[in-house]
């Protein structure tokens, strides 16, 4: 009897993919502890919750969905960008069904920077109803860049952080 609940463990642990690690958590977001009022968004992970205006960069927001065809097209070049570890990137995800099915978007795209949920499109005052959305924001919290629609490459991405934020990635 012990065998077959081992292997009926094993089999079940097996078929976890392999790229369904944690989604990242946001601890490592700047922000403004003065900032007090603002747009609330939990961590897509489930710990933490921050308000949107205190958000501190230089910093590059991205809003997407998993819905979106568009957003698939650009995560390879934001992961790019990540891996350079010179600026601080954080994503939106928008009009989901769940949190879950962000954080498996996430895990399944190798997303490895902190994620903001808005399920309930809270931001869409700031940001419009279409997505992806890519704000580039100052270190005093303003938006000084914002592209609608994908990031074609990420020499694309490398000129905009450069020029609006001075930062080389």
């Amino acid at each position: 009897m012990k065998r077959i609940i081992l292997a009926v463990a094993l089999l079940f642990t097996s078929v976890v993919p392999a790229h369904a690690a944690s989604v990242p958590n946001c601890s490592t977001i700047a922000t403004n502890p003065d900032v007090k009022k603002g747009i609330l968004l939990n961590c897509l992970n489930g710990k933490g919750s921050f308000i949107f205006q205190a958000i501190r960069g230089p910093a590059i927001v991205n809003v997407w969905g998993s819905w979106c065809d568009p957003c698939k097209q650009e995560i390879p070049f934001l992961v790019q960008a990540a891996k350079t570890k010179k600026i601080q990137i954080i994503g939106i995800d928008v009009v989901e069904k769940s949190d879950a099915t962000g954080r498996a978007f996430v895990a399944a795209h190798g997303m490895t920077w902190p994620q903001l949920s808005d399920i309930k499109s809270k931001t869409k005052g700031i940001f419009g109803f279409g997505v992806p959305v890519t704000r580039f924001i100052d270190g005093n919290g303003k938006a000084v860049y914002e592209k609608i629609g994908p990031f074609k490459s990420f020499a694309e991405i490398q000129k905009a952080a450069l020029q609006f934020l001075g930062v080389k990635i």
